[in-house]
This record gives C-alpha cells, structure tokens and sequence, in this order.
C-alpha cells in the first residue's frame, strides 16, 4: 500500500510537471494571488465515478490546503448533471490543478463507465469481466483501479505477478508441452500458469501439461462452447480477442470463466466532466 501511495504521487507529480514547466502564465497574469473561491465538479454526463481520490491529490500537491465537500464515491453512479464535490481555496492554485485533475478523473471515470456496461451486458453469466495489460504507460494502476470501480476484475498486474505462456513463448521453446513443463521449473510453487491457445488441440495440449488456466485466443462462440466441454471443469477457462459490447453477452454464456476485454482500458471514452469555479470572494 505504501509502495502504491509513492507510485501515485510520482504519477500525479510528473503530470503536474508536464502541464506546468516554469509556470502557469495565464493565471499568474489574470488571477490575484489573494483570490479565494469554490468551484463545483459537475458530471456532464451519467457516469460511474473512479479516481476522486486522484483528483482531489492533484489539488492538495498544488496547494494542501485546498479542501473538499465530496457528495459522491468511487464505484457510484452519477446521474447527468450532478455536482460530485466541491472545491475551496485559492483560485490561482486550483486553475492551475484542474486541467491535470480532470485528465485523471475524467479517464478514470470513463474506464469505470465502459466496464459497468460490459458487466451489465453479461447478465446472470457466471463469467468476470477482466482487464488487460493494454493500459496507458504509467497510467497502469490507475487504469486497473478503476475496472474494479466499474464492477470488473484484474487480470495480473503486469509481467512480474503471473505466467501467461503466448503464442510467442511456445514458437520460441517448440510447443506448449515444454513451455508448461520450463515455467513450472523455474516459477515458484505459488504461481499459477496460464496458457494461451488458438484450437481445440491447443487446449487439449494445455490441459495435458497440466495449465491452471487456459486462454482462448479469438475462437468462436461455438468454438468456446466445444473447447468449454472438452476442459469439463479442470481448469479456468478465459475468453480473450475483440469481445465487443455486442459480443460478449453470448460469449459468456459459452460457460467461460472470465472474458478478458482490451477495450475497458485501451478504447474508453473520457467521461464528461467540468469544474466550474464561482466569482472570487
């Protein structure tokens, strides 16, 4: 937790050094230094919310005491046109936060909102939405926090916390069979093994080496549903390549156990959100 606390500070100081360089010339230029006021973070759109957290630190390492009235929480819905939270203090100091602050929030917010719908669409399907390592650079723990805000899963973080053996790997050691056998080798017994596949014999392959979860790459609903049968609960089964919202209700009725959608992370939409600041008092 604290090792995440310092990857998020040195996220959300980066960005601030980007937006900022030497200085913001428009609000030094038109702002009075002295100034105080309150801006509103109005939700243009309905929305799943994820990250107030972030922009409300975004704030506060321009200027800690900036404060906050938050009327709503991560992981709830915000209907169009509601004021999420309100923000007070100086207004040089808040101007220069809120465009860094919105980029997080609104990015964050739209993952969670693309992901609710993905859920949604599932319906009473056993089967977990889950995310990939197609993440924004840098932006990775908050792109995966924010799936979970939508009602998603994780899959494994990055390279360090799960083997997954892909297409790649095997063309590399010559088949899946010496690629399970060379993880379970050189992994921990505390690492679970996933192989990726392209066929029914590739699951068959994956099942004979023993895999604790067997991908399958861009198959067929009817392809799934065979392959489904053939693994007859040994192992998890993972559904992944170009599920769509308009795919994915009858790909989890295949009997999957998890769907892996790129799109939760690599395709949303930022969510509409504007901060609109009060006349100075």
């Amino acid at each position: 937790m604290i090792e995440q606390k310092q990857f998020l500070d040195r996220i959300i100081r980066l960005a601030l050094e980007e937006d900022l360089g030497s200085g913001d010339l428009t609000t030094r230029a038109v702002v009075d230094p002295g100034l105080s006021g309150r801006a509103s973070l109005i939700a243009r759109e309905g929305l799943i919310l994820a990250g107030l957290f972030v922009f409300k630190r975004v704030f506060t390492e321009v200027d800690p005491d900036i404060v906050f009235e938050d009327f709503f929480k991560d992981g709830e819905f915000v209907p169009k046109g509601r004021q999420i939270c309100l923000v007070s203090g100086l207004l040089q100091h808040m101007l220069t936060a809120e465009r860094t602050a919105l980029n997080f929030l609104q990015r964050m917010s739209g993952i969670a909102t693309l992901t609710s719908r993905y859920v949604e669409k599932l319906g009473a399907s056993k089967a977990r939405v889950v995310d990939t390592r197609k993440t924004a650079p840098g932006l990775r723990l908050l792109d995966k926090y924010a799936v979970t805000k939508g009602g998603g899963y994780n899959h494994r973080f990055g390279l360090f916390d799960g083997v997954l053996i892909k297409d790649n790997h095997i063309a590399a050691v010559g088949s899946i069979e010496e690629a399970v056998k060379l993880a379970r080798k050189n992994s921990s017994h505390t690492i679970k093994i996933e192989v990726e596949v392209e066929d029914l014999a590739g699951v068959a392959a994956a099942l004979e080496a023993g895999a604790d979860t067997i991908l399958l790459d861009n198959m067929s609903p009817k392809q799934l549903r065979e392959a489904v049968n053939l693994v007859n609960g040994r192992t998890l089964v993972e559904a992944s390549g170009g599920i769509t919202l308009e795919t994915i209700e009858e790909i989890g009725k295949t009997g999957v156990d998890l769907i892996s959608v790129g799109a939760l992370t690599h395709s949303a939409k930022a969510a509409d959100l504007s901060l609109e600041i009060a006349q100075g008092n």
